[in-house]
């Protein structure tokens, strides 16, 4: 046994000596990330509101005389025209009572005619009855004239005409039913362009919206419909209520839309922004770039010599596919937007040069800047926002942006 140990004893030490005479691992590779300088641009900021569309004028057609419905002129949903014949009412009843009135007239004009007749050649007391009676038929010739005037109305009013232009509903009732004056409903029309969308606002938007236009708030808006991801309407606000509602501190707004062929229809739900303050300059970069630290969101940036720093800033809302950066960027600073997951302060990186651009929302380059889409159950390629589509590790350019 203690010649074997004595033996093992140089094997030992050749084995640490060879060890120790081999080379150092070398050192590693700095990590390459990608960067560029924000976009520096003039944007517009807006607020986001839902609400429905609602016609500029209303009416609800009624009869203004009683009677049977003898004719129904227009088909249920037509587009009509201003003063153009919905329904006739049995005029045979108005049209009497007319030709009764003006009997009336013609009997009163003779009797007015008889009295100046005998007012000639006669003593003081018969002339003074005579006037008595020559004012009478004139009251009676006067009242006899306006109950002509009120019967050649009622007879107008059986025809009942479109009061304005647009659209009409259906009929409520078909001919032979009996309607009363004033009361009983026969169809309503409602305006089609242009077209007004109400919303709500906070208070403290209202606030803001004064400030920013010293109280005259005359502001575009853009509008999308539920189906829609483009905002193709435009318009503008034209009204502002005088009070605020107490129970949910909010005030009612109005705006005006364009709507020339009459797609969009009254009580539509829609999406809008409003852009009520002024454009303003302000740096964009790329959503992926932004990292949240703890209560903080960070960007990283890389300095002449490669070192990785960071920046606190504030960020605002995402603007085709780029975050407005509202405070703590410089317009010269290099942004890491690639790469950012290999980035730590403090740490040397390989810069490599690129340049911001926008992406669809939650379109990633990823870490190998390449652009990515999560596949869709079943293999293939998915779309973006917006109805943009790509492919699974397709090229794409230097920098984009995305969700975080």
């Amino acid at each position: 046994m203690r010649i074997r140990t004595v033996a093992s004893l140089p094997a030992i030490v050749g084995a640490l000596c060879a060890a120790c005479s081999k080379p150092a691992p070398p050192p590693d590779t700095p990590p390459t990330v990608e960067v560029a300088t924000p976009l520096s641009e003039r944007v517009a900021d807006w607020d986001d509101y839902s609400g429905r569309f609602e016609p500029v004028d209303s009416v609800e057609v009624r009869p203004r005389v009683s009677g049977a419905i003898q004719s129904v002129s227009f088909d249920d949903g037509q587009v009509v025209k201003q003063g153009e014949l919905l329904f006739v009412i049995d005029p045979r009843p108005y049209a009497a009572q007319l030709a009764h009135a003006k009997a009336q007239v013609a009997d009163a004009e003779l009797k007015r005619a008889q009295a100046l007749v005998k007012s000639k050649l006669v003593s003081e007391a018969d002339a003074e009855v005579r006037i008595a009676a020559q004012l009478q038929a004139a009251a009676d010739l006067a009242a006899a004239e306006a109950t002509v005037q009120t019967q050649e109305l009622n007879l107008s009013f059986t025809r009942v005409t479109a009061p304005i232009a647009g659209r009409a509903s259906y009929r409520r009732l078909a001919v032979g039913n009996i309607v009363t004056a004033d009361t009983t409903p026969l169809t309503t029309i409602v305006t089609q362009d242009p077209i007004r969308f109400v919303f709500d606002a906070p208070e403290s938007a209202l606030l803001k919206y004064k400030r920013a236009s010293d109280g005259a708030l005359s502001s575009r808006v853009e509008i999308r419909l539920q189906d829609e991801t483009e905002y193709r309407w435009k318009g503008h606000v034209d009204f502002l209520d005088n009070s605020l509602d107490r129970s949910s501190g909010t005030i009612r707004l109005r705006a005006v839309v364009d709507n020339p062929d009459g797609f969009i229809s009254p009580g539509m739900f829609g999406q809008m922004r409003l852009f009520a303050t002024k454009p303003f300059d302000t740096l964009l970069v790329p959503d992926q770039s932004i990292v949240t630290d703890q209560t903080r969101q960070v960007v990283y940036v890389v300095d002449a010599q490669g070192v990785v720093g960071q920046k606190v800033v504030h960020p605002g809302r995402l603007m085709d596919g780029l975050r407005v950066i509202r405070e703590g960027l410089d317009p010269r600073d290099r942004i890491v937007i690639s790469g950012v997951q290999r980035a730590r302060p403090g740490r040397k990186v390989t810069v490599k040069e690129g340049v911001v651009s926008g992406f669809p929302t939650g379109v990633s380059r990823g870490e190998n800047s390449t652009l990515s889409l999560p596949a869709p159950p079943g293999g293939g390629s998915s779309a973006g926002a917006g109805g943009s589509s790509a492919t699974s590790e397709t090229p794409s350019p230097p920098a984009a942006s995305g969700g975080r």
